[in-house]
Parts: C-alpha cells; sequence; structure tokens
C-alpha cells in the first residue's frame, strides 16, 4: 500500500502528483526543484540551486521520519552538464559514509528554467 508524502517545507505539487510516497519500506522523492517553498523563488547559480534542491529532499524525507542517511540512489538532472563539478561540491555535503548510488544526466530543459532538478530513493 502507498502513502503520500506533504510537507510544506518543501514545495508544494503544482501538478497530478505527490512531492513523494512511501510504499513497501522506501520513500521516493518526487524530483525536487530549487525551489525555496518559503518565498517561491529560486536562488542564483549552481551551487545555490543544488543545496536547496537537496534541502527540499531531506523535507520530504524528514516528513516520512527519514534523513539523508537512507537515500540509496539520487538521480540528478542538469540543464549543463559544465555545472557538474560545482553541483558535485554541494552534493558531496549532504552525504556522509558510503554515499547512494547516482545518475546524473542533462536535460535540454528544466520546469521553470532550473539549473538542477534531483530526486532520490531512501529505505527505511
Amino acid at each position: 500500500m502507498k502513502r503520500p508524502i506533504s510537507t510544506n517545507k518543501a514545495p508544494a505539487a503544482i501538478g497530478p502528483y505527490s512531492q513523494g510516497i512511501q510504499a513497501g519500506g522506501l520513500v521516493i522523492t518526487s524530483g525536487q526543484l530549487p525551489i525555496d517553498p518559503a518565498t517561491g523563488v529560486f536562488p542564483d547559480g549552481i551551487e545555490a540551486q543544488t543545496r536547496q534542491s537537496l534541502e527540499n529532499c531531506k523535507s520530504v524525507l524528514a516528513a516520512a521520519g527519514l534523513g539523508m542517511e537512507n537515500v540509496i540512489k539520487t538521480t540528478v538532472f542538469l540543464s549543463d552538464m559544465n555545472n557538474f563539478a560545482a553541483m558535485n561540491s554541494v552534493y558531496a555535503t549532504f552525504f556522509e559514509g558510503a554515499c547512494p548510488a547516482r545518475s546524473a544526466v542533462e536535460v535540454a530543459r528544466l520546469p521553470k528554467d532550473a539549473l538542477v532538478e534531483i530526486e532520490c530513493i531512501a529505505a527505511e
């Protein structure tokens, strides 16, 4: 049985999807854009946008009672692969010990012209 996860500490869903879903011992977040939930705007630059996207992931996981240490897989969508190193330097600060598996891909365009979007899969 699946249970939707929702928190006001991450951007609200703007379409027919949930911020996250908990099912069978897993929590899967939707892709988190770098929207500051307090202001509704993106911060400037890839580093700040990466940080905000990961903070949003962290908030959705927290609403399910999990933390970043529970993350087993992430997918990072970049609007420009030239931003990979800068994204990676911020990304590394969110994980200690065994880092999760990860895919990172360049996409033609992200919603609202974000520089990055990140989704997580976490295990209870």
